[in-house]
């Protein structure tokens, strides 16, 4: 999986209209293959976007759990050091 999609399920405040489509886009590129298609792949490249944003907006919607929502501030240092393990 991309390392630069982020989980968008079970946080609160509840993922953002900008955060699934920022999350689609990587999806799409990382498909694709391209970071910015050409002119002639331009109408296709964002008709994917859309598609796979509107999927994840139904997705994220009809998801249920018991646990209780995340904090993104932890979660976000949690990450940091993560990382701070792992690279020094």
């Amino acid at each position: 999986m991309c390392r630069n999609i982020k989980t968008l399920f079970n946080f609160e405040p509840p993922a953002t209209e900008d955060e699934i489509r920022a999350s689609a886009l990587q999806f799409v590129r990382k498909l694709s293959g391209f970071n910015k298609p050409s002119q002639h792949n331009q109408a296709a490249f964002d008709h994917a976007v859309e598609e796979v944003c509107d999927a994840a907006r139904r997705l994220l919607t009809s998801l249920h759990t018991q646990a209780a929502p995340r904090d993104r501030a932890i979660e976000a240092e949690k990450a940091k050091e993560r990382s701070r393990l792992r690279f020094g």
